[in-house]
């Protein structure tokens, strides 16, 4: 396969994920976490499918679009391993959706990442939360779910948070 092939089923499958989310945290209360900002596609997306949903974006420098960079006060600067535990007590708990996109060409700094994601994010989400990744993570306690109609098995990672 392609890398640009390779690249279209990553994207698809994180829409049909982005996707599948939205509608199944509509009744669950609580803020979205966005880790990646990039150029800011996803975080439009997450908008665009939760309208009025608070959501909060984790970034070391923003390169986004002017039009897809959240307000200052829904933008974390810095390294996810300073932001991240910072950020247990304001979400401990209460987070409906977290989206990690924090994979990069590097497979060292990718296994970084999705360590700093497995260990950090499992805390904020809330009963019933879910956390998209397009890296496999070791995570205790959350459960791994099917993929959405359509996604291949092990191109995207859908977790949930147990209820209660």
């Amino acid at each position: 396969m392609s890398r640009l092939d390779s690249a279209i089923r990553r994207l698809q499958a994180q829409r049909a994920c982005i996707d599948h989310a939205a509608e199944a945290i509509a009744s669950l209360p609580g803020p979205v976490l966005e880790l990646g900002l990039g150029n800011g596609r996803t975080y439009d997306h997450l908008r665009s499918r939760l309208p009025g949903r608070a959501i909060f974006v984790f970034e070391r420098e923003v390169a986004a679009s002017p039009d897809c960079v959240p307000p200052e006060s829904h933008l974390i600067l810095g390294d996810f391993a300073e932001t991240l535990p910072k950020a247990a007590a304001r979400f401990a708990a209460a987070v409906s959706l977290a989206h990690a996109d924090v994979g990069s060409g590097d497979p060292a700094a990718s296994r970084r990442s999705a360590g700093l994601v497995a260990r950090y994010l499992p805390p904020l989400l809330r009963p019933g939360g879910l956390l998209l990744c397009e890296l496999a993570l070791e995570v205790p306690g959350l459960q791994r779910l099917p993929m959405p109609e359509g996604v291949a098995p092990d191109r995207y990672f859908y977790y949930r948070q147990p209820s209660a």
